[in-house]
């Protein structure tokens, strides 16, 4: 019978993990094994320079960042296994975990199996995957590859308003190619994008393809309706349509919002299950920064410590 079980391996999970073992809680963590087709790590580990983690001042590469979180994470006492959860049973405490051949019992449980950043998977993009495209505008467009740059985002809703808005802090220009002939963003994002003079939106188009040699130099679009290709020479692509959490697993056991995310309490990581707790992208759809899951992961230990001390028979 294990006391706490962490499912994850970004920011939130090794927070967790780290508190946990310092509170000699002898905590059990499941890394995963390309969980999300994600290496254990979580998406830092396809981060190539991570900027803006407190501590780093000099930056760091989010694979590094991530072997440091779990040296750290060992350190404090945590125990690693790399392996994927296959499901779980929520329906009664001591919770299950189904790992391959394995049944885990726990007391508690902390989720923090993160979100996928939705991709297009078109030509050029697997190439040029941190090296000019993203899916994460706040987390790297602050970086020098984009400095001055002709900058293209893909999407139409808030989050590409707000990250294109962004942008234009440090690109020459930012280009936003929406697929069909308005914006689902609300209107008060969309007044604030028509008021920026460094952005143009491209109505009906999509991109075809990603072109460059060690970067990003330019991405291939087409006209849905007109049909007519061009192509916009750019040095940076962003992705801003949307993330997918992983909760597949949890085969609807908890209480999820319209689009897939774990729901927890107002300014906690209580989930709808007693016991269960939720920390980082997987019940965060807002911030989605590795700082604000570490965070989520620290209250998800510290709030786990409390139920197993108040359940302690």
């Amino acid at each position: 019978m294990e006391n706490l079980i962490i499912i994850g391996s970004g920011p939130a999970a090794h927070t967790a993990a780290i508190y946990a073992g310092r509170a000699k809680l002898n905590p059990l963590m499941f890394e995963g094994f390309n969980a999300g087709g994600v290496a254990a790590g979580g998406q830092l580990t396809t981060t190539t320079e991570v900027e803006n983690y407190p501590g780093f001042p000099e930056g760091i590469s989010g694979p590094k960042l991530m072997v440091k979180m779990r040296e750290q994470s060992v350190k404090c006492g945590a125990r690693i296994e790399t392996v994927t959860i296959d499901k779980v049973d929520l329906s009664k405490r001591p919770f299950k975990v189904f790992a391959g051949s394995k049944t885990l019992e726990t007391k508690a449980l902390i989720l923090a199996t993160g979100a996928t950043a939705k991709r297009l998977n078109i030509p050029g993009e697997e190439k040029l995957w941190q090296k000019g495209v993203s899916a994460c505008a706040v987390c790297d467009g602050a970086l020098p590859i984009f400095r001055n740059k002709v900058l293209v985002v893909i999407g139409g809703g808030d989050t590409a308003v707000e990250e294109s808005t962004f942008l234009t802090k440090y690109g020459s220009k930012v280009v936003v190619l929406v697929r069909r002939d308005v914006l689902r963003a609300s209107k008060a994002m969309q007044e604030r994008m028509k008021q920026n003079p460094k952005l143009e939106i491209m109505w009906n188009t999509e991109a075809k393809e990603i072109s460059g040699n060690k970067s990003v130099e330019a991405v291939k679009i087409i006209n849905n309706k007109t049909k007519k290709e061009t192509t916009v020479a750019a040095g940076g692509l962003f992705y801003a349509i949307g993330h997918t959490p992983n909760t597949a697993f949890l085969n609807g056991q908890l209480e999820l919002d319209e689009t897939g995310y774990i729901k927890t309490n107002s300014g906690t990581t209580y989930t709808s299950v007693e016991g269960v707790f939720a920390a980082g992208d997987v019940q965060d759809k807002r911030y989605r920064q590795a700082v604000t899951a570490a965070g989520t992961g620290c209250m998800a230990a510290l709030e786990a410590e409390k139920f197993l001390s108040e359940h302690s028979s």
